[in-house]
């Protein structure tokens, strides 16, 4: 996203900034996340928090990574052993 979309919303906020830099631009994108109307009660507004948390959790590095990792391998192993009693459930109620 370039660090000027085009009718100036950020213009203030980016004085006296190169808008080809990297770090201009990454600034210019965290304020349009902030400004963001999206609603986390619906489906696209929680697709989009998954899609920000894996698009930061990219750009870590070090024990910041291990901590990533480790809270997406809990979900993970969460979502297993529900998705497995449910299927342990089914099978025991339609074979019994």
């Amino acid at each position: 996203m370039p660090a000027d979309d085009g009718n100036g919303r950020f213009e203030d906020e980016l004085i006296g900034l190169d808008p080809h830099d990297p770090e201009t631009q990454a600034f210019a994108e965290h304020l349009d996340r902030m400004q963001r109307p999206n609603s986390k009660a619906t489906v696209e507004g929680m697709l989009q928090g998954v899609d920000d948390f894996a698009q930061c959790a990219n750009r870590t590095a070090g024990h910041r990574r291990v901590v990533v990792v480790l809270v997406v391998t809990l979900i993970l192993v969460g979502v297993l052993f529900t998705v497995w009693n449910a299927l342990a459930f089914v099978l025991d109620t339609f074979l019994r």
